[in-house]
């Protein structure tokens, strides 16, 4: 029964990476993205995200508690994981690692990032906008901090986009598998993009 239990706990960690953690990703990428047309446009889309109704119960049970779920049972996983080289091939195995590192970063990132755009500027009754980012990233050490976290949370996500499709078994052959892994750097890359150009915008203004 313990065992059975370990496997649905894994599965629902597995499809909340997906769904709505990863989607919730991309979509919060999209948004910041518009700081690269301006202030203005940054502005109007954070405020509609963050006026919302509801938004509260929104973020607390569609993005903090599957967050906090995630990051537990990852660390456990993290810990408790055996693989080896003959088992899984020399790149897959190295991509098993880097899923754990970059859980590890991207929690860490997560908490960060919460409180200094949720707490923090929720108890000084400020907005979230351009001129906030703005000063946060004009340091060149948390230009730094949010870059790798950025990076690393968008590799976490792609990464554990192919091990959910093939635990859940959509991709099944060999063949498959490879053309996953293809896709998989794409989203990367892309999600990867708009992120990093953000932060660019903020930090450089170009």
């Amino acid at each position: 029964m313990a065992g059975q239990r370990e496997y649905y706990y894994r599965r629902l960690h597995s499809l909340l990476g997906v769904v709505p953690i990863g989607i919730f990703l991309v979509q919060h990428l999209v948004v910041n993205h518009f700081a690269v047309y301006g202030e203005e446009s940054f502005n109007t889309a954070a405020g509609f995200m963050g006026n919302l109704p509801f938004v509260l119960l929104l973020e607390i049970f569609i993005i903090y508690l599957p967050i906090l779920y995630h990051a537990i049972l990852g660390v456990y996983i993290a810990l408790t994981a055996n693989y080896s080289v003959k088992n899984y091939g020399y790149f897959r195995n190295w991509m098993f690692a880097l899923q754990r590192i970059t859980g590890i970063i991207t929690f860490v990132f997560i908490v960060w990032h919460v409180w200094e755009t949720r707490v923090q500027v929720g108890l000084g009754n400020a907005d979230v906008d351009y001129s906030l980012m703005e000063g946060i990233l004009s340091s060149p050490f948390m230009f730094w901090f949010y870059l790798i976290g950025i990076v690393s949370t968008v590799f976490h996500f792609a990464n554990g986009l192919w091990s959910f499709c093939v635990s859940w078994g959509i991709t099944q052959s060999a063949k498959s598998q490879r053309v996953l892994t293809y896709i998989t750097i794409f989203v990367f890359l892309a999600v990867s993009y708009l992120g990093v150009r953000t932060i660019i915008q903020f930090a450089f203004g170009v």
